[in-house]
């Protein structure tokens, strides 16, 4: 357990004697039009809020610009936890902090693994971990880890930044909430299909824009490896990341800070890409060795996390539209009109 969590578990405990518990009925009370959700991410939490409507209030963990990966929950949100019907998380092994943190608050919900049903990516890690290894073997290891506890065995985490696995996120949501909240369901259906379709909307069009570009020149050079899953959808490739690591806290070797700016020259790359979340001093150093544009500051992407309100990343779409087109502006191609359902 992190020092920041024991902390928070104290002052969780002097803020219990003074807030009631209005929802005392736990899951039950979720029939009374009281359900509520807790999302790690700032993500899961804007699929949660699209399918819940008004049928669920829902609190967000992780606010715009933090990071995921290294998250330290605050006494109001174990607080937060400890009154919740359901928790939503991304899974795959984002949230290493969030085990301590149900613990420390004593949340008894519904938990939602947002990842359920989708086929994760494979890691650089666990790539070379067991390259070699036979099938049997390779699931030997795996169940070791599960015996133990542990998450060697998931891959890349960043499952979002494919909408099509957006929408698989969000039918798993769905189908949470209605469970805990049936005379609720036809509610939640309604609003995710609403939302599903923007979510096609948007696939439909960055994969038209994309395709525009000739393949040889899709390539993409970014902060830390968060869009594995992105390039797959896309057939764009990735030419490396900053941070060699889909873990933003990681430092690149000087060695591999000179790799990659070989990389880019060699293969052409027309730019460095920062995100919002991260700071793009390393990211601005490689692309002036390397002699390429930087994406930075407002033209950064929105990664591991969207921005705030009012910014071109607050909501999930918004975001992914951002990074689309600040691509596409890498690459010197002016973007479509949007469709009408996509426009606010």
């Amino acid at each position: 357990m992190t020092v920041a969590i024991a902390t928070a578990i104290g002052a969780t405990l002097m803020l219990s004697g003074c807030i009631g518990d209005d929802n005392g009925l736990g899951g039950v009370g979720a029939q009374l039009g009281t359900l509520k959700v807790v999302a790690t991410t700032t993500q899961v939490a804007d699929f949660t809020r699209e399918v819940a409507g008004d049928g669920a209030s829902v609190t967000q963990l992780i606010q715009p610009n933090q990071s995921a990966h290294s998250y330290d929950p605050s006494a109001a949100d174990l607080m937060a936890l400890s009154k919740a019907d359901i928790l939503v998380q991304n899974g795959a092994g984002l949230e290493e902090w969030l085990d301590d943190a149900v613990e420390a608050s004593g949340f008894s919900g519904v938990t939602v693994d947002s990842s359920t049903g989708i086929e994760l990516d494979e890691t650089d890690a666990d790539h070379d971990e067991h390259a070699g290894e036979t099938e049997a073997e390779h699931a030997e290891h795996t169940d070791e880890a599960d015996d133990h506890g542990h998450d060697h065995a998931a891959g890349n985490p960043h499952i979002w930044t494919d909408p099509k696995n957006a929408e698989q996120m969000v039918e798993t949501i769905m189908t949470a909430l209605s469970t805990s909240y049936p005379a609720k369901a036809a509610d939640f259906r309604a609003n995710a299909d609403a939302y599903i379709a923007k979510l096609t909307a948007l696939d439909d069009w960055s994969r038209t824009n994309i395709d525009t570009v000739p393949e040889a020149e899709r390539l993409f050079v970014s902060n830390h490896d968060a869009f594995s899953y992105f390039v797959d959808a896309y057939d764009i490739e990735y030419v490396g990341s900053v941070i060699p690591s889909f873990d933003d806290s990681a430092e690149p070797s000087a060695a591999e800070i000179d790799e990659l700016v070989a990389d880019i020259k060699a293969t052409g790359t027309k730019a460095v890409f920062s995100e919002t979340s991260l700071s793009p001093k390393t990211a601005n150093t490689i692309a002036r060795e390397a002699g390429v544009e930087v994406y930075s500051g407002d033209d950064a992407l929105y990664g591991d996390s969207l921005g705030p309100a009012g910014s071109d990343g607050a909501t999930y779409i918004a975001a992914q539209l951002h990074n689309v087109r600040m691509l596409l502006r890498s690459w010197g191609v002016e973007p479509t009109a949007l469709p009408a359902s996509l426009q606010e």
